[in-house]
């Protein structure tokens, strides 16, 4: 493992409303770690990964990109290093899976380049490698949300970054999916930050865990640190027993039923 983190945040601080934000958040990624983001809704995590993406600059604070500043980074450059997955991402440029997919060469090629064959020949691995090898020639508009989500992620593994941000990954996927697409990540040394909804799936594909809420970490380490049972209850407001999960022994969460945290 590098000495140099692959990125950082020292005392991060953005305001998306008056009285609501990101508070003082530090963060260290190094290399072939994978970071799972979680917290309630509104607790920031998407904020936060467009902020290490520099799709949001701070009001306060600094990200450093393998020891650099990240606004110091050209967009091409900074794009060879780090990828983001976000729920909001645009295709409206691409008509057919193929075209989505081959956005991915973009931080690589001059405006004179062409895609060439060997570019083609990636282009059909990483479809084979997400499920849609017979989508190539499919409207993206024709897309069912797991498969567009997959195609994102296509995009994304063509890239070739070797720090994947993603928001909310597994969102519109079968579960087939949910564990094929992370376990595709964690088969590679990428590095990955990434945030869950489900705590068990970042429980399982994480070897660190960020937990925010309304803004603020209050709780960051392993997963086995993090998903305490009496501070996951108080997070999400319900009741928690936290055990072993009998497949591959990381922390499992089950909250319990019933109308109120008691």
């Amino acid at each position: 493992m590098s000495n140099q983190p692959l990125i950082s945040c020292t005392n991060l601080n953005f305001l998306w409303h008056p009285h609501a934000g990101l508070q003082q958040v530090d963060l260290t990624l190094y290399v072939s770690d994978r970071l799972g983001i979680i917290g309630p809704n509104g607790a920031g995590k998407s904020t936060l990964l467009k902020l290490l993406a520099g799709l949001l600059r701070p009001a306060s604070g600094e990200i450093l990109l393998c020891g650099k500043p990240l606004p110091h980074f050209a967009l091409s450059e900074k794009a060879r290093i780090l990828a983001l997955l976000a729920q909001d991402t645009e295709q409206a440029t691409a008509s057919t899976v193929f075209e989505l997919v081959e956005l991915g060469l973009l931080p690589h090629k001059q405006l004179w380049q062409r895609t060439d064959q060997d570019d083609k020949l990636r282009i059909s691995q990483v479809l084979t490698q997400v499920g849609l090898a017979d989508k190539a020639t499919a409207s993206v508009s024709s897309l069912s949300g797991g498969e567009l989500q997959r195609a994102q992620f296509a995009r994304v593994l063509l890239q070739g970054a070797r720090l994947l941000l993603l928001d909310e990954p597994t969102n519109h996927l079968d579960v087939q999916y949910q564990h094929q697409l992370l376990q595709n990540i964690v088969s590679t040394d990428l590095s990955l930050i990434a945030s869950f909804h489900d705590l068990n799936l970042a429980a399982s594909y994480c070897n660190q865990l960020l937990l925010l809420q309304h803004g603020k970490v209050v709780a960051a380490g392993s997963p086995e640190q993090v998903l305490q049972p009496k501070l996951i209850s108080e997070v999400f407001g319900r009741r928690c027993l936290v055990d072993l999960n009998p497949f591959d022994g990381k922390p499992r969460v089950t909250f319990a039923p019933g109308a109120c945290n008691d």
